[in-house]
């Protein structure tokens, strides 16, 4: 059905714009009658009151207006005014990518009215005197996500393109909009991906393997051997149990475990048990059990005498403590070298996480977790709220608003799929590492009866971050050459925490930094760098072999469920798929 044109929008009239230029010119007048422009800051004629009255607050306000002003001008009299000047990332927000929103005046003023208010909330924050800078970056979190959810892109009546997509189908996005939100609050989880489009073991998790072992905690997979002779030292590959360990074994062309089976790697892949009521006196003290007992697992089935070790982001962190353990214990040559995939060992520097960390906020966490676990969709919505705008705001408008089908994505499927957390350690850790930062004071903390002492790790170490990780912040993962003691090389890749990561060479994608040279600080190792181009999983590989490139052929223990480690099931097992 045609629009009705009597009930569209109209430009205003050359009487309309006679009147806003009146008010404009008497908005301009009633700001100079209050003297705001003219008064000396060190006279105020309001008693001062911080944060309102104040003669900083005073300008900002008096700015504000000034600026409103100019966007009125700007909007009722467009030929006689400069467009505003737009920050290079206001030109790329993708929230406005439409013509619509800079070709129709109406729009443009909205779109160019939220910079406005955004910039002035922003900054009467960061102005703010008398408040610590852990409150000041909670405030700013709390208004940059209150500013991601009132975005005019947000809403129907004032996005342009929800506005034309409503009029061309006759109602039909906002229904399916609906039908698509109703869906996603019955399971109380965003979707962001089709949901039948990916299933592990049919396109996800394919890399043939057998499990090998399991535990009340984990399963330990053995992945079988594409070449004719492996590396003598096998790799045990610790992922997050805050997520499926399939982020490493995405579909065929994306996985790193069968990239590292092709470069002749005799790989272990543990995969965590999502949480339930009988892991509720799980702590961390276990997790690092599990890993020594995977590590010891592997010696023995092998007959080897060493194992390579990779630890992803919270297992990383465990993998230090780990290392710290066997150190302390005499026995630090079960691990032949280390490789840290954005891990974090000292929280000082933990990014945006941190405004999640203070006793009210834990105090909810053990509320919500009355059965000893913490349901897994509450630490995604933690995740989602990290990157609200990208990750929640961007599906209620083309999802909700235009009504647009998901788009197959096996890596949001992956961060949808989520994973129970035990409560007693989940509380601990937030507490004692994030909050109070424990690990990295030597002695405090322990494991087993063994104390931890970072120092105490000599192992060779590549430690890669990612230059735009939220999660784990380049300086924060930097840290790690503080405390450690042994031979490091620290990698610098391109893109965040998860395509930092996986970043296959064949793509082509992304960058990475090396610096050879002995440096102290993060600035100085960026300042030196050189950059190549591509994926950083070749280097690596070379950094893997330099430890030792003896090979062994690729028979008996070394496949699957041929030596004394027997195959339980295939690969990728029970613990991934359970819920």
């Amino acid at each position: 059905m045609a629009p009705d044109p009597e009930k569209l929008p109209k430009l205003p009239t050359l009487a309309d714009m006679q009147h806003w230029t009146w008010v404009l010119g008497r908005a301009q007048q009633m700001m100079l009658e209050s003297g705001l422009p003219t008064v000396p800051s060190e006279v105020p004629v309001l008693p001062v009151i911080p944060g309102l009255t104040d003669p900083a607050t005073l300008k900002r306000a008096e700015s504000f207006w000034a600026d409103s002003l100019s966007l009125w001008q700007r909007f009722l009299d467009p030929g006689k005014s400069e467009p505003p000047v737009e920050s290079p990332e206001q030109a790329r927000d993708k929230r406005f990518k439409d013509a619509a929103w800079r070709e129709n005046p109406l729009f443009d003023w909205i779109r160019q009215s939220y910079f406005l208010i955004s910039d002035h909330m922003l900054q009467g924050i960061d102005a703010l005197d008398g408040v610590d800078d852990k409150q000041k970056e909670q405030m700013r979190f709390a208004a940059r996500g209150f500013l991601d959810a009132m975005s005019p892109s947000n809403f129907p009546a004032t996005n342009p393109v929800v506005l034309e997509k409503t009029i061309e189908t006759g109602g039909e996005n906002l229904l399916k909009g609906l039908q698509n939100m109703l869906v996603d609050l019955s399971k109380g989880q965003l979707t962001h991906t089709d949901p039948n489009a990916f299933e592990v073991g049919r396109n996800l998790a394919m890399t043939p393997g057998k499990v090998v072992r399991r535990t009340d905690l984990y399963e330990l997979i053995q992945y079988s051997p594409t070449t004719e002779s492996v590396l003598a030292i096998p790799l045990v590959i610790f992922p997050p149990w805050i997520n499926r360990f399939y982020i490493l074994d995405l579909t065929p062309e994306k996985s790193f475990i069968r990239w590292a089976v092709d470069q002749s790697i005799t790989v272990f892949m543990v995969s965590w048990k999502s949480a339930d009521a009988s892991m509720k006196d799980v702590v961390w003290d276990d997790y690092i059990a599990a890993q020594i007992d995977a590590i010891d697992t592997v010696r023995a089935g092998l007959a080897v005498e060493a194992v390579h070790t990779i630890g992803y982001c919270v297992a990383g962190t465990t993998l230090a403590a780990t290392l710290a353990v066997l150190a302390a214990r005499g026995q630090a040559a079960r691990v032949k070298s280390a490789t840290f995939f954005t891990a974090q060992v000292d929280f000082s520097r933990a990014g945006e996480l941190l405004n999640f960390i203070d006793d009210k906020q834990l105090d909810t966490i053990t509320k919500l977790s009355p059965d000893g676990f913490l349901d897994g969709r509450y630490m995604a919505l933690t995740f989602n709220l990290l990157r609200g705008r990208d990750l929640i705001w961007n599906y209620v408008t083309n999802n909700y608003l235009l009504g647009q089908e998901y788009t197959p994505f096996d890596l949001l499927h992956w961060n949808g799929d989520t994973t129970n957390l035990p409560a007693k350690w989940h509380l601990a850790y937030l507490t004692d590492l994030y909050r109070d930062n424990l690990l990295v004071r030597p002695g405090v903390m322990s494991a087993g009866g063994t104390p931890i002492d970072l120092t105490r790790v000599k192992t060779p170490s590549y430690i890669q971050a990612g230059r735009e990780d939220h999660i784990a912040p380049v300086d924060s993962v930097w840290e790690i050459t503080k405390h450690f003691t042994g031979p490091l090389k620290f990698v610098l890749a391109g893109s965040g925490h998860i395509a930092g990561v996986v970043n296959p060479p064949a793509q082509n994608k992304y960058q990475y930094w090396t610096n050879p040279d002995p440096v102290n600080t993060l600035a100085e190792f960026v300042a030196g760098a050189r950059e190549t181009r591509g994926s950083w999983w070749p280097d690596w590989i070379g950094w893997l072999r330099e430890r030792d490139d003896q090979t062994v052929p690729a028979k008996g223990a070394r496949k699957p469920g041929k030596g004394s480690l027997k195959a339980i099931e295939d690969a990728p097992g029970q613990y991934v798929r359970s819920r």
